[in-house]
């Protein structure tokens, strides 16, 4: 039996651990934008861990359960109810027949994620259950959950209570710093731009969401250069290129925009930076006004920071296999 969708909530997609190999031909990976709040959610219900499960920005959904389910929700602190009473963040709890599960008002960080035993069953698009809006592919018709819809779920059980202890829940804060590879055009910028996309203090604009993340705080000087043939005027263009997940492009040398797991593959504004794969949850738990300063590491770094964390999700799936 289905789950009843009563309120949408502001954005609600189902997405899991995305759909590789098919950026080459304009096809962005989707998924989850926090792969770890995802992942753990899954873990927490029993699931492998790239199952399907719903993705919750600011505003929770109300979802009617018509036979019982073990649920788990992680990520931001968006407060979980059961007809009214509060349940735990980061630990699987028993939703029976005929409950309601909804939200309070978002507390830190700005997606959630609702798993439930056995997945949300949808029909699998280029290998993968992921929304991708703007292609209207995947997911429940290619779109966000709108009032109405009825969401099935794949066969599986849980364990209410399964808890992922205080130690390996990410911190969220209205300040971060986020961990970029500088390149591949940084070199248009002159040497002040460059000092002051490091050194400054950037602010999350409300034009945050699966497709990109833009910022103000500074005007990055670029260098004094003849537009490449065909490239166009604008001081931060440059003959198309592929754009990396994570990489920032500067339009007009102002506005940092993060290119997220929905972005398009190419085009052509010079890429100055690239946040590393493990930063882009900070980056997805980001809401609007978040102060951030962008810290530059080499390759080294940043492959060491990649073992890190996925030195953290082998933790988790120990502890919760």
């Amino acid at each position: 039996m289905p789950i009843e969708v009563r309120k949408p909530g502001l954005s609600t997609t189902v997405q899991d651990t995305g759909r590789n190999g098919f950026y080459d031909v304009g096809i962005p990976p989707s998924g989850a934008l926090d792969l770890y709040s995802l992942t753990t959610a899954n873990r927490l219900v029993g699931n492998p861990p790239g199952s399907a499960a719903l993705e919750v920005v600011y505003l929770g959904p109300e979802l009617r359960f018509t036979e019982d389910a073990v649920v788990a929700v992680a990520g931001a602190e968006l407060p979980p109810r059961v007809d009214g009473e509060a349940r735990p963040l980061w630990e699987s709890f028993p939703v029976a027949a005929g409950e309601v599960l909804d939200f309070g008002f978002v507390k830190a960080g700005a997606r959630a994620y609702v798993a439930v035993a056995g997945g949300i069953d949808v029909p699998l698009v280029l290998g993968s259950r992921s929304t991708y809006g703007l292609g209207a592919l995947g997911g429940l018709e290619g779109r966000p959950l709108v009032a109405g819809d009825e969401l099935r779920i794949g066969a599986g059980t849980g364990t209410a209570g399964r808890s992922l202890p205080p130690e390996l829940r990410p911190a969220l804060g209205r300040e971060v710093e986020v961990r970029v590879v500088m390149g591949l055009y940084d070199h248009v910028l002159a040497p002040e731009g460059r000092e002051a996309f490091l050194g400054t203090t950037w602010t999350l604009t409300p034009v945050a969401d699966r497709v990109g993340f833009r910022y103000r705080g500074a005007e990055l000087g670029t260098v004094a250069r003849t537009p490449p043939f065909g490239a166009g005027q604008d001081p931060s263009n440059i003959v198309d290129a592929p754009y990396p997940i994570g990489s920032i492009q500067v339009p007009g040398g102002v506005e940092p925009i993060i290119l997220h797991r929905d972005a398009v593959s190419g085009g052509g504004y010079m890429m100055i930076a690239t946040v590393i794969s493990g930063d882009l949850d900070v980056v997805a738990q980001s809401a609007p006004n978040t102060r951030t300063r962008f810290v530059e590491v080499d390759l080294d770094g940043a492959l060491a920071a990649r073992g890190d964390y996925r030195a953290r999700g082998r933790r988790v799936a120990d502890l919760l296999t």
